[in-house]
């Protein structure tokens, strides 16, 4: 006859021993290589953007996307930025850049960042334009002296053309927007020379979700990640400290540089 022998309290304990060692070791592991999906999803998604961008450009007289404009339709006011278009009534459709990339959504989705779009109803979120020196950004709409509705490009403070650019391997296009709200869209320079307003400016920082790190598109198309996170020039002595807590959330988000050399193409 056979006499089948269960497992001893010590043996038991031994198996358990080993099963958590092994899961000790697995689960980081794992972790490291999700992680490391991501990130590579991430660099393609900004490299497309750039492209398209570009692309964008060459069909247009060297002058990039547009970050924004406001425009006046039969049904009230739309708003077109770099991404998305939203319509009066909350309708949502894609912006001018969905022609020249492909993916969709996923083009537009940070990998890394689960949130909500901080700006209207964009199905996508998460990264961010050069608003401050390459993509033009327009004012709402006015009525002229004749009650007719001023609006869109001519109400826009236009961005650089490309035959103005020098530095195109290390001017940032797009990266992954942060501030302490979440996404940004709008990517600005730290010196607040054009903008001329730190709120906005610190609200258009970076956001380094990749473990300390940022993926950045540059002028040029390449993309390659950032570590170095910047609190920029006006902080912390000139700038109220409730900048970098209560609207950037430094130093998890941060500036490529202190000054604009990051964001500016001109030599």
């Amino acid at each position: 006859m056979m006499v089948r022998r269960a497992l001893t309290i010590v043996e038991t304990l031994v198996v358990i021993g080993v099963l958590t060692v092994l899961l000790a070791i697995v689960l980081p592991t794992t972790a490291t290589v999700r992680a490391s999906s991501r990130a590579a999803s991430c660099q393609s998604n900004l490299r497309q953007l750039g492209l398209a961008a570009t692309t964008y450009a060459t069909q247009n007289r060297e002058a990039y996307p547009a970050a924004i404009l406001y425009k006046m339709g039969g049904s009230g006011l739309i708003t077109s930025a770099w991404d998305f278009e939203q319509r009066p009534g909350g309708e949502v459709r894609p912006s001018v850049l969905w022609d020249f990339a492909n993916g969709g959504h996923d083009v537009q989705q940070c990998p890394e960042f689960l949130g909500a779009s901080t700006f209207g109803l964009d199905p996508s979120t998460g990264y961010n334009y050069n608003t401050t020196y390459v993509g033009a950004e327009g004012r709402f709409p006015e009525l002229d002296a004749n009650g007719r509705w001023v609006d869109g490009w001519s109400l826009a403070r236009r961005g650089l053309s490309s035959a103005q650019f020098r530095r195109t391997s290390t001017t940032a296009l797009f990266g992954e927007g942060g501030w302490r709200g979440g996404a940004n869209k709008f990517m600005r320079a730290p010196s607040a020379v054009v903008e001329n307003d730190l709120p906005t400016v610190y609200g258009g920082a970076q956001a380094f979700r990749h473990t300390g790190c940022t993926h950045v598109c540059f002028l040029d198309g390449h993309v390659s990640g950032a570590c170095e996170c910047h609190d920029g020039v006006h902080a912390p002595e000139s700038a109220p400290e409730s900048l970098l807590t209560d609207v950037l959330d430094f130093p998890r988000n941060g500036f490529l540089s202190d000054d604009d050399s990051s964001y500016d193409p001109r030599s």
